[in-house]
């Protein structure tokens, strides 16, 4: 059941008023760090554990990735102290990625006994694969999102004006922070393309249509821990994937038919990982279906449940 209380604080009070059924155990999903105090109390009551699924660290978004508290100020220490506060309120933590587990660890104090690694994946009932084809003439790259500077959009662009490959249209949708000064650094490039923002429930059909999908190329210390929604989107939609290299990706990813790692914030590696692919277009089919099935052994919906399964299974310490 889904219970959203109308005052997080008094959130606990609000489930007993309602008269709110003991469940087996309590979720509090990302995004809602506001509600943790309430639901520790209500689970001690209704003596059940209480499972935390962060996503993000918000110490980590305003100091290490928007920059805009110096680390080690007395307010990134105050923001640090307490988000460790509201982690340790919980049985069970969450995280996307093995980097992500050991950040909530090593950083929030965190125990390793109560993390549990459950991937993010796709919604497979949109983002389903794609018929493998020849590519595009010019070839569409594409890269879509919100701009931020985990994105490194701007690394794009400066792979742009330096691709020597065969013919690419660089394609860049969405909106967000930093698409102005990419917009600016791409006056004179007639290879790059700006498009608007799209509805969710039309993104997948926007992936199809492109024969390589980009995925981040950021330098903060953020981008090397994640793997990104629009990686797992593209592989669920049967298209391979140029991204940055990232410790977040088994090691045996980093070189595969369906997914290129390049240096982060190298735009000559991305334009030539780009050029290398569409130098031999013919084996782009042959990457298309190597995504699906990249995606299908180890980001797929059965995979994660099993990920889910065992990290629930597994006793509370």
């Amino acid at each position: 059941m889904d219970f959203s209380p109308a005052f997080s604080p008094a959130g606990d009070l609000e489930a007993c008023l309602r008269r709110i059924a003991k469940p087996d155990l309590v979720w509090v999903p990302c995004f809602r760090q506001r509600d943790m105090a309430a639901a520790r109390r209500w689970c001690d009551r209704q003596r059940v554990p209480l499972l935390f699924d962060p996503l993000i660290s918000a110490y980590d978004k305003q100091v290490w990735e928007r920059f805009k508290l110096p680390d080690g100020s007395r307010q990134a220490d105050r923001l640090l102290k307490r988000e460790r506060t509201i982690f340790s309120m919980a049985d069970i933590v969450l995280a996307d990625t093995a980097c992500h587990a050991a950040f909530f660890s090593e950083r929030l104090g965190v125990s390793p006994d109560k993390v549990r690694v459950v991937y993010v994946g796709a919604d497979e009932s949109l983002f389903s694969p794609a018929p493998a084809r020849e590519p595009n003439s010019p070839a569409d790259v594409l890269f879509y999102g919100s701009f931020i500077p985990l994105h490194g959009a701007q690394t794009i662009i400066a792979a742009a004006r330096c691709y020597q490959g065969p013919p690419a249209r660089w394609s860049l949708l969405g909106d967000g922070p930093a698409k102005q000064a990419c917009v600016q650094a791409a006056a004179g490039l007639h290879n790059v393309f700006f498009e608007e923002r799209l509805p969710y429930r039309e993104l997948p059909a926007r992936i199809r249509r492109a024969d390589i999908l980009l995925g981040i190329f950021g330098t903060t210390m953020k981008a090397g821990r994640v793997i990104p929604n629009k990686v797992f989107q593209a592989l669920a939609s049967a298209r391979p994937v140029v991204t940055r290299s990232s410790a977040a990706y088994p090691a045996e990813f980093q070189h595969h038919d369906a997914l290129s790692c390049v240096p982060p914030g190298n735009a000559h590696a991305l334009a030539a990982a780009v050029a290398s692919w569409l130098e031999h277009p013919d084996i782009l089919p042959r990457r298309s279906n190597a995504a699906r099935d990249l995606f299908e052994r180890h980001f797929s919906a059965r995979v994660i449940l099993a990920q889910l399964s065992n990290a629930l299974a597994t006793p509370v310490a």
